[in-house]
């Protein structure tokens, strides 16, 4: 797989150095490159308690990212999933222990535990008061007498960074990190394993499977589970973490493992939110990358019981954008839509074979979802189908409701529904084309003129002609022909259709922004939803 990225031997050392040309003047790193790679605050008052964590490097943000005021004193990164060196630790606790001393916050992983224990003794030696946490919550594997440390080791940089601000004693700073390993939980899930720069891609789950309980190294899961909806993947992870929640108020942490977008993340947040599986979760923290694995489309929740004093500690603002606001979970707000915009209720009248005849109409749509978003993916965004199907079930839905007895009213009440639950462009020109119909039906056209007249407001607004590479290249054929028959409509709207994949340059739509190589040999999604249509109605 392509990655952006120089050479495998830079990346590291460039990304930190990227990463401190954006710190505004707010981080330093260590002379040392490429063997010391340590980051350090620059503002550091030594006789503060230092704080210092780290290890392999691809999890970022952290552990660069959470370098700053009410946090990491210093990060101390290794290679991509390789710990740090002795002396890269030694060099990072060197340069910010003063009086006060040292805490370091390692992940249980065997590499971070021997080289950050060694390093810790010959700074012992060095005179510095060093004292070390082992985080442990990866509950994934309970018989493992070693937990791996993962995503809950964000709570013990928040917690014991705020306190370290504050200027609490090494001691005071140590028993908080210890209580936050001692309760807090995590467990994650993907659908996919992370692509480690300069090495194939692992393709071990298989379409369909999720794997639950993986590592952050890309390790394998305790177990490959299949994968149906983010509501299912939410509800097994914290089926897992269940036995681990005691029944305190509790914070969640919901980490992106890197791959996961924005939008699936936001849906993952609803459904914990929701759900009545753990009880007492009150405060979360993201959705975020935090604690990432690379490029791994997959999340985690860590679960912490907190008391007053923790949360203080994770509500403390910082100004780092990495790490997210602890936040209560709040329901949503749900303010009332503007007068006017008020959907105007037709009132159903009942017709059996209208009825039956727009079902048949929608299934057309739902069954040709999947060729549609192909068919799109080589000349748009891909969501055709997924669009239309969509508008199709919705339309299915309202059928109960609409004045099926009325042809004219029904027209402008499938144009009013499709405004209303349809999106993009081909929602709005569908809702104009059934809206223009309608009206024209009512001045007394017959139904073909009506249609007709539909399409001429749609091509008024839109834009679109005849050649242009859109729906409109079937379904004008289609109603100039709709008079001989249905047949003889299905064949022109086919006909014009297949014509479409010999059009190379469009001119409407986002296939006028493709290129000629792209668009050749390929049917116009549009135009083949309409040549369907006509076919399924022979």
């Amino acid at each position: 797989m392509s990655q952006f990225i120089n050479t495998k031997e830079a990346l590291v050392t460039e990304a930190i150095d990227g990463a401190l040309r954006t710190a505004h003047g707010r981080l330093a790193r260590l002379d040392g490159f490429p063997h010391i790679k340590v980051v350090v605050r620059k503002d550091w008052d030594k006789s503060k308690v230092a704080l210092v964590s780290g290890g392999g490097s691809g999890h970022e943000p952290a552990h660069v990212g959470f370098v700053g005021a009410g946090m990491l004193t210093a990060a101390v990164c290794g290679d991509v999933f390789a710990s740090p060196s002795v002396d890269a630790v030694l060099a990072g606790i060197l340069a910010v222990s003063g009086p006060a001393g040292c805490l370091l916050i390692v992940k249980n992983y065997t590499g971070d535990r021997l080289n950050f224990g060694l390093a810790a003794e010959r700074a012992r030696a060095c005179g510095i008061k060093v004292a070390m946490v082992i985080v442990d919550d990866d509950i994934a594997l309970p018989d493992l007498p070693q937990a791996r440390g993962v995503a809950g080791t964000l709570f013990v940089h928040k917690i014991a960074g705020a306190l370290a601000e504050a200027g609490s004693d090494l001691e005071t700073v140590l028993d908080a990190a210890k209580k936050v390993v001692t309760d807090v939980a995590s467990i994650g899930m993907s659908l996919d394993t992370c692509t480690v720069p300069g090495s194939p891609k692992e393709e071990r789950i298989a379409a369909g499977k999720a794997e639950l309980g993986l590592g952050i190294h890309g390790e394998s899961g305790v177990e490959l589970v299949d994968f149906t909806t983010a509501r299912a993947a939410m509800k097994l992870v914290l089926e897992r973490l269940k036995p681990h929640a005691g029944g305190e108020a509790k914070v969640a942490l919901l980490n992106n493992l890197g791959g996961a977008t924005p939008l699936e993340m936001s849906v993952l947040a609803e459904e914990l939110a929701k759900s009545d599986i753990i009880d007492n979760i009150q405060w979360l923290v993201g959705p975020s990358p935090m604690m990432t694995s690379l490029d791994m489309r997959g999340f985690s929740v860590s679960l912490l019981p907190v008391d007053d004093a923790q949360l203080a500690a994770l509500q403390i603002p910082v100004a780092l954008r990495d790490w997210p606001d602890c936040l209560s979970i709040d329901t949503p707000e749900i303010i009332r839509i503007p007068d006017g915009l008020t959907p105007i209720k037709p009132i159903p009248s009942s017709d059996p074979g209208m009825a039956e005849f727009i079902t048949s109409c929608c299934d057309v749509f739902i069954a040709a979802e999947e060729d549609l978003n192909s068919l799109d993916a080589q000349s748009g965004d891909g969501d055709t189908g997924s669009t239309l199907a969509g508008a199709a079930r919705a339309l299915k839905d309202a059928i109960p409701r609409l004045p099926l007895a009325d042809a004219t009213q029904l027209y402008r009440a499938i144009g009013l529904e499709l405004s209303q639950t349809m999106g993009g462009s081909s929602g709005v020109l569908l809702a104009i084309f059934f809206s223009a119909t309608g009206d024209a039906a009512s001045s007394g056209l017959s139904h073909v003129e009506a249609l007709k007249a539909g399409l001429a407001r749609v091509q008024e607004v839109g834009g679109a002609q005849l050649g242009d590479r859109t729906m409109i290249d079937a379904l004008t054929p289609a109603l100039d022909a709709l008079p001989g028959g249905v047949a003889t409509a299905a064949k022109a709207a086919r006909a014009g259709a297949d014509y479409t994949a010999s059009i190379i340059k469009a001119k409407a739509g986002r296939a006028s922004y493709i290129s000629e190589d792209r668009l050749s040999g390929h049917n116009d999604p549009g135009a083949e939803a309409v040549a369907r249509l006509f076919e399924s109605l022979v």
